[in-house]
């Protein structure tokens, strides 16, 4: 089958299972050496990435007031959950075909120091067309914002690659405005400073995840109306 064939077939298995944004993009030897070193032996032959992105529903991230809700958890660990069962599903039917596919679960933390997973979903998901990194650190697509949950799989699968997208927040600063941590700026994301604040959010009872919502209540490409 011809790279163009696979792709299509393989976005039309994903939004089967529910997923509402594809992407791909080639892994370089930059973005690789963004990996953990748990699966850079394993994924070294798969030289595509595909960004799978399910949105959040905008009716739980506009209760979001000053902290996270209880419903946006649950959401949340939903949301993650479904994004790794299609990722699971299409890397099975990609080694159905006799290739390999390594799937990247969609919220794992394996580098507790500094927060990070695997790779960077936001980063497969930008250079495979998907949206652009804003100011709050977050990936924005331009129909969704950043309400947006991903996934990655790291595939050998022939498939033809997307067009990065360019875009910026231009002068907006509504994140800034309203991130309680004081973590986005004119002159760039804190993660450290986010990543404080996350953890007094997880001490909330029920609450025991790193989340927030804040800012991708406020972002304009959210659409979230009050």
């Amino acid at each position: 089958m011809s790279e163009i064939k696979n792709y299509e077939n393989l976005k039309k298995l994903a939004l089967n299972y529910g997923i509402k944004l594809f992407g791909v993009c080639e892994i370089t030897e930059d973005m690789r050496k963004e990996f953990h070193p748990e699966i850079l032996e394993i994924s070294k032959n798969l030289k595509f990435g595909i960004a799978l992105g399910y949105p959040l529903d905008k009716k739980v991230i506009k209760g979001i007031k000053d902290k996270p809700t209880l419903i946006y958890k649950h959401h949340y660990k939903t949301v993650n959950w479904l994004l790794d069962q299609a990722s699971e599903l299409i890397s099975l039917y990609i080694r159905e075909q006799g290739f390999s596919a390594l799937s990247i679960p969609a919220s794992q933390v394996v580098d507790f120091e500094k927060q990070l997973g695997h790779l960077s979903h936001k980063m497969i998901a930008k250079k495979a067309g998907l949206g652009f990194i804003g100011r709050s650190g977050l990936l924005i697509n331009p129909h969704y914002g950043p309400a947006v949950r991903y996934a990655t799989i790291l595939t050998n699968f022939p498939l033809k690659i997307d067009e990065e997208y360019k875009g910026d927040c231009g002068d907006c600063m509504l994140c800034a405005d309203a991130c309680p941590a004081g973590a986005i700026t004119k002159e760039g994301y804190d993660r450290w400073k986010c990543y404080q604040k996350l953890k007094e959010f997880a001490g909330m009872r029920g609450i025991g995840v790193c989340i927030c919502g804040i800012c991708i209540k406020v972002c304009p490409y959210s659409k979230i109306e009050e």
